[in-house]
């Protein structure tokens, strides 16, 4: 991948190298005109409309370039295009200017190698140690130094492309207040959408079972026998359970009590046991992360882990929890039969909760399988 992207950035500054060379031309060639049309009000409206549609069309091959390194956001309509084209090209030439001097080093060092193997001393220079160990150096210092400008100029590029093409501080601000809110509406749903679950599964499963509690203890005080009313108790005493288990399953549905005392390693391998299918779990935090984290990583793992084993029909699920810098990335791989819909009721709700955190929340799951889950979330 490192090879392909170096690759890619040599691309982009060998075609930028071209386009600052056109974009140069054009600027000399557009200044002198717009001084000529200057005193003529319809041909400088006739010489705006031209070099704006120049500069489109010039803009527009430097997006697709840029591309090459990464790209982003960029608007061809901002009106700042002519100041973009005129701040671009020196680092146009710049990196042409690095590039010239890597394929000068290069075929100069190609040279040397090749006279010395057959025999012919570079300018009368025999490869004595010594010789061999000054351009070694030499060389490796020349190629870093090559590459740092490479990489100094594709910074530049995206600098400059951003200052002038990407949105300005007010559409940025904007966008931000968007999706907050449709970050906080996401919330609230989830939250009603919890809550409706949990008061379903209160009622037709905990409800139900002290109903049927309440009447075996009825019968059992109505008993005519004592082995009918010790029948009737062991009965109550039985259902008594199942509606402690059934209560116990809702409050670590709605929270993990072990989440605060034990920590995420631990709950995650309780969810592991829970699963009803073989789980493994690798977890390579190196620190605790903080609570609104460790409650999404868990929320997700237990959902996926959950669907596969009722949903999927899978076989055996793998859990990846892994840090990227200041990322805490989660990946929950099933072998089930796939075709999970990443707009359901439990998935939808793990998607607004990631992204109440600035996280980012994926479902891939082909008809067929395997299903993976995977979340994006900030550690701070």
């Amino acid at each position: 991948m490192n090879v392909a992207r170096a690759l890619r950035t040599l691309a982009a500054l060998v075609i930028g190298t071209l386009t600052a060379v056109v974009e140069l031309a054009c600027l000399l060639v557009a200044a002198p005109v717009a001084l000529l049309c200057l005193p003529h009000a319809a041909a400088r409206r006739a010489g705006e409309r031209a070099l704006r549609a120049v500069a489109v069309r010039l803009a527009q091959v430097e997006i697709r370039r840029l591309g090459l390194l990464g790209g982003f956001d960029l608007d061809t309509g901002t009106g700042r295009l002519t100041g973009y084209l005129a701040a671009r090209w020196p680092i146009g030439l710049l990196g042409g200017l690095v590039l010239f001097l890597l394929w000068l080093g290069v075929s100069e060092g190609v040279r040397l190698v090749w006279g010395w193997a057959h025999g012919e001393n570079y300018d009368g220079i025999p490869p004595t140690p010594g010789v061999l160990a000054y351009i070694g150096v030499s060389a490796v210092v020349l190629l870093f130094l090559d590459i740092m400008g490479i990489q100094g100029v594709a910074v530049l590029e995206l600098r400059i492309a951003r200052r002038f093409l990407g949105p300005s501080p007010t559409e940025l601000l904007e966008r931000r207040i968007d999706e907050l809110a449709r970050t906080r509406a996401g919330v609230v749903s989830a939250v009603d959408q919890e809550r409706r679950r949990i008061e379903r599964d209160l009622h037709d499963g905990v409800q139900q079972r002290l109903v049927a509690l309440a009447v075996l203890i009825g019968r059992a005080r109505r008993g005519r026998t004592p082995q009918l009313r010790d029948d009737l108790l062991q009965q109550a005493h039985e259902e008594a359970q199942e509606a402690l288990r059934e209560l116990r399953e809702v409050a670590w549905r709605v929270y993990p009590a072990e989440l605060d005392t034990l920590g995420l390693r631990e709950s995650l391998s309780a969810v592991a046991e829970r699963a009803g299918v073989p789980v493994t779990v690798a977890y390579g935090l190196s620190a605790r992360p903080p609570t609104e984290a460790e409650t999404a990583v868990y929320f997700v793992v237990r959902e996926a882990v959950t669907n596969a084993a009722k949903h999927a029909a899978a076989g055996q699920v793998r859990v990846e929890i892994l840090e990227d810098g200041d990322t805490i990335v989660v990946r929950v791989r099933d072998d089930g039969r796939g075709g999970a819909d990443p707009g359901g009721g439990g998935l939808s709700g793990l998607a607004r909760r990631v992204a109440a955190l600035d996280g980012r929340f994926r479902v891939d799951s082909p008809p067929g399988g395997p299903t993976t889950v995977s979340a994006e979330l900030p550690r701070a």
